[in-house]
């Protein structure tokens, strides 16, 4: 969806907040790291050569004397907590929180009150820079324009209308898609400005959904627009509580229950939102609120997670005492905001298109047992192999793998499909009369007839027939990931029937057929 024409956006940075999240002192060499990989680094590890999703072992490699430090969200959430309330009092009364470091706000409101965008830069920087912390600032006409002027030098104002313009020299990489990084520069499209003059209908059919919303991002289109419209009253939750709780314990239970709640009475509307808003009342009155983003993508336990992480901020800055009374919060909301129809992102694991409550209430306590990845579902994708026509994703998340093309897949096995796909393939060794292995030719040709076949290193039993060699050559546009392969099956005569891939003349059992 594009937004409406003229709207512009503000962005906040706060640069290396992870970093500073963690504490660490500013000419110390750190890196904050998650699942193996690089989220932030200091200025002086990064003038070491170290880089954001860099591994740890290259970064270590790269940097003597590292100091490696696992990502804390929840400490990031609550030390980014007074830097949310100092804006909103003193600049903005109402932003996004896009991650704790980086907030969004419509800018159009804001800069006519304090007399121009200009005027609106130099008083959110001076708000947070009062706490102690770095910030730049970008505006810009849409949210992905807006945070890449902030990272400019001391941040930006990038023209009404010259977006397209202005991210025109920037290079490809700079949109944060793996796939188009590699494969645009080996069409000679090394910069946004000529991703940009492809037309969308050729970047749709070679490049699927990934690369057309890039595209979009591209030719300086808002895709999402950043908005503070009057939230989806009818689809509020909410709790009172009588006494007031002034624990924050039992306010995420309850926050669980009504994130539950709330994803039903959004899901028997048959709509999802793009943030959700939490109100949180006190014993005397007063009104806080919090807006996360969601985009139908967190989970119950998610939401509460987010809003244990501002009432512990909260709680421990002070901001829920009351002066000479009880302490406590009174009542607590939840807000659904950027209502839009569900195209039902979770499927179920027998072909319902959403999942039963109940089924992710069980799923998630598996999970929190056994492991994330404990409890998966199925999501088809496109592909010719057995193995690549569908992913397993762990319940609860938002498949961010590639999106299912239904092709025509040429090349692809025809039915009947094996009744096994091996998830790591096994090593095999198919010869021929002399004991010699059988190799395979540019033009598909057998350079002796198959007579044995072993797996996994084991005695190999006579072949009584085959199919094939076909020849198939996958993800031609990906260097890292292209390869020329041939594919056979194979019976033999113990009643198997296999099939067969040979990659860089070695043979490998990909499948059985029972």
């Amino acid at each position: 969806m594009i937004g409406l024409a003229g709207a512009r956006v503000v962005v906040v940075w706060v640069p290396d907040f992870p970093v500073l999240a963690c504490g660490a002192a500013d000419d110390a060499p750190v890196a904050v790291v998650y699942r193996d990989a690089v989220v932030a680094c200091s200025a002086s590890a990064r003038a070491a050569g170290v880089r954001r999703r860099m591994r740890v072992r290259t970064a270590l490699a790269r940097c003597h004397g590292l100091r490696v430090v696992e990502r804390d969200l929840a400490a990031e959430v609550r030390r980014f907590e007074p830097v949310i309330r100092r804006v909103e009092e003193e600049v903005l009364p109402r932003l996004e929180v896009i991650r704790p470091g980086l907030i969004a706000a419509p800018a159009r409101g804001a800069s006519r009150y304090w007399g121009g965008e200009q005027q609106l830069r130099v008083r959110l920087v001076d708000a947070v820079t009062g706490l102690g912390l770095p910030a730049q600032v970008g505006i810009a006409g849409s949210t992905f324009v807006a945070a890449l002027a902030a990272r400019r030098e001391t941040g930006m104002i990038v023209p009404a209308g010259e977006d397209a313009a202005w991210l025109s020299p920037y290079p490809v990489g700079v949109l944060g898609v793996p796939r188009l990084t590699e494969l645009l520069p080996q069409l000679g499209i090394r910069t946004i400005g000529a991703f940009a003059r492809l037309p969308a209908g050729r970047v749709a059919e070679r490049l699927g959904v990934d690369g057309l919303a890039a595209h979009r991002i591209a030719r300086g289109e808002v895709t999402r627009p950043v908005t503070v419209q009057v939230p989806g009253e009818d689809y509020a939750v909410g709790r009172e509580f009588e006494p007031a709780e002034a624990r924050v314990d039992p306010l995420v239970f309850v926050a669980v229950e009504l994130a539950d709640e709330l994803h039903v009475r959004l899901g028997g509307a048959g709509v999802v939102c793009a943030r959700v808003e939490a109100v949180v009342e006190t014993t005397d009155g007063r009104s806080m609120t919090r807006l996360f983003r969601h985009e139908g993508r967190l989970s119950s336990r998610a939401v509460a997670e987010r809003l244990r992480g501002v009432l512990s901020a909260w709680s421990e800055a002070g901001v829920l005492d009351v002066p000479g009374g009880e302490p406590g919060v009174r009542r607590l909301v939840l807000r659904p905001e950027g209502l839009a129809p569900d195209a039902g992102r979770q499927q179920a694991f027998a072909g319902e298109r959403d999942t039963p409550v109940e089924v992710e209430r069980a799923a998630a306590r598996v999970q929190a047992m056994l492991g994330h990845r404990a409890v998966t579902r199925i999501t088809e994708t496109g592909g010719r192999g057995p193995s690549d026509r569908i992913r397993l994703v762990p319940v609860g998340d938002v498949d961010e793998g590639p999106s299912r093309m239904d092709g025509p897949w040429l090349g692809s096995l025809p039915a009947p499909h094996p009744a096994a796909v091996y998830p790591v393939r096994r090593a095999a060794r198919l010869t021929g009369p002399d004991g010699s292995l059988v190799g395979v030719s540019g033009r598909m040709e057998l350079s002796a007839e198959p007579t044995s076949l072993g797996i996994d290193g084991r005695r190999g039993v006579e072949v009584t027939g085959w199919a094939g060699p076909w020849p198939l050559l996958e993800q031609w546009w990906d260097r890292e990931g292209v390869r020329r392969i041939a594919r056979m099956q194979v019976t033999t005569d113990d009643g198997h029937a296999w099939l067969l891939l040979v990659d860089h003349s070695r043979w490998w059992v990909e499948a059985h057929y029972g």
